[in-house]
């Protein structure tokens, strides 16, 4: 099993989200993430998809999504270089001083940015590799209240210039 990476350019028309996510249900295929969102041209959106498989299933998801209606484009960037990103919100609730101070230093040394902060609730963000957003999270579960959402992963091919040791 490996971790693979999918493009989709597809026509932004209602129900190509259903379709695709319909495939990876219908096919018992497991998604990590999908993003969508409309490109530069307002008629069409692209998905990026993140899954883990073995080959065999991988090359067969890639035919079938290439024979869906809708699909314009299936880029493959599983082996090309891409710079991905995702977007992690975290709600800590804290009512000790101390707890509050040890959230907002940790913020600090994780690269967070501070939101929203109430008294007793504090909306924090990240936008950060998968890997790096979780183990942010793992780190901030020895607060007792804290609400996650992750946006998934956005991925663009991008060659660097420069080789960057990765994670």
């Amino acid at each position: 099993m490996k971790k693979r990476w999918l493009s989709l350019y597809v026509e932004n028309d209602s129900g190509i989200l259903a379709k695709v996510s319909g495939l990876f249900a219908g096919k018992g295929y497991n998604l990590e993430s999908l993003t969508v969102g409309t490109t530069e041209d307002q008629t069409i959106s692209r998905m990026t998809i993140s899954l883990l498989g073995d080959d065999a299933t991988f090359e067969q998801i890639k035919k079938q999504l290439n024979r869906m209606v809708g699909i314009i484009k299936v880029i493959d960037m599983t082996s090309i270089g891409i710079h991905s990103r995702e977007v992690l919100l975290m709600k800590v609730i804290c009512h000790k001083k101390e707890e509050i101070e040890e959230v907002f230093r940790m913020a600090s040394v994780y690269g967070m940015t501070i939101a929203e902060y109430n008294g007793t609730e504090i909306l924090l963000e990240a936008i950060h590799r998968d890997k790096q957003n979780q183990r942010i999270i793992e780190q901030f579960k020895r607060f007792k209240n804290i609400e996650i959402v992750r946006s998934g992963s956005a991925a663009i091919e991008w060659q660097p210039n420069w080789k960057k040791d990765e994670e």
